[in-house]
């Protein structure tokens, strides 16, 4: 019996040292610091950000609208309510050229805004010089709705590949994801969409959800979200102000 398991801990311990070696061989590290899981490519190219390592107890809320007319104006309602002075929210471009007001008005509330891209379609399927043209087109039409240069993008669907980020990078972007998903996009329920983002809120995150019409709960979950993350001691801030001077959490891009 002894040497049975003596026997089955070398071959398990040799199956991990190969599973190691696969993970290196395809490009991919782990690393991990405080707890925080942190996942990058060898190449040490441009990564996408989930969230952030912080030991303070702040979430960004994040806001995407790519359609509709009845779904942004209750959010921002809620968030004046309740006091909310920061979120992020990234727009695709032809959404926000006709709803230039709606536009303005978040911006004079003094939520961030990030681009969403131009078509909303999955990005990965481009070449190139479609994704460069893609992104400038966005980028040219919310800079001039905006006044301001967008430095934040969130891919359609949260599709991307090495290219897609590549190319965003050069154009002075970074690719932001999220870490925790409300799924407020499948309409699931209020209560249900709340429970998950409650649940799995922690310091750093970045949260995803929508104001787009498909997403038929999310103004009526975000008053409850905003309550029970203060009662939890969360403070609320811009993408950019979670990201900043600290240690972003990515994941593998292959």
């Amino acid at each position: 019996m002894n040497f049975f398991w003596v026997f089955s801990g070398k071959r398990i311990k040799r199956a991990l040292m190969i599973a190691v070696a696969f993970l290196f061989a395809v490009g991919i590290f782990y690393a991990e610091n405080k707890n925080i899981q942190v996942f990058f490519p060898l190449d040490s190219g441009p990564s996408a950000i989930y969230s952030v390592n912080t030991d303070k107890k702040q979430v960004a809320l994040t806001f995407d609208i790519s359609w509709g007319e009845e779904r942004a104006r209750p959010i921002l309602d809620v968030l004046e309510q309740k006091g909310v002075k920061k979120a992020t929210f990234f727009l695709s471009s032809p959404w926000a050229e006709t709803h230039p007001d709606l536009v303005k008005e978040i911006v004079e509330m003094g939520f961030e805004i990030g681009s969403h891209g131009h078509r909303h379609d999955n990005y990965s399927t481009y070449n190139e010089q479609q994704i460069r043209t893609q992104i400038s087109k966005a980028d040219q039409i919310l800079t001039e709705l905006t006044g301001k240069k967008p430095k934040l993008i969130r891919f359609p669907n949260g599709d991307f590949d090495k290219r897609v980020l590549q190319v965003a990078d050069q154009m002075g972007y970074k690719t932001i994801q999220w870490d925790t998903d409300s799924q407020d996009w499948m309409n699931p329920g209020t209560d249900k969409i709340i429970q998950r983002v409650v649940s799995k809120a922690h310091p750093g995150d970045i949260i995803l959800m929508h104001a787009s019409d498909s997403c038929k709960q999310t103004h009526e979950a975000l008053p409850v979200i905003i309550d029970k993350l203060r009662e939890k001691g969360y403070e609320f801030v811009t993408v950019s102000e979670l990201i900043a001077g600290t240690e972003v959490q990515t994941k593998p891009v292959e």
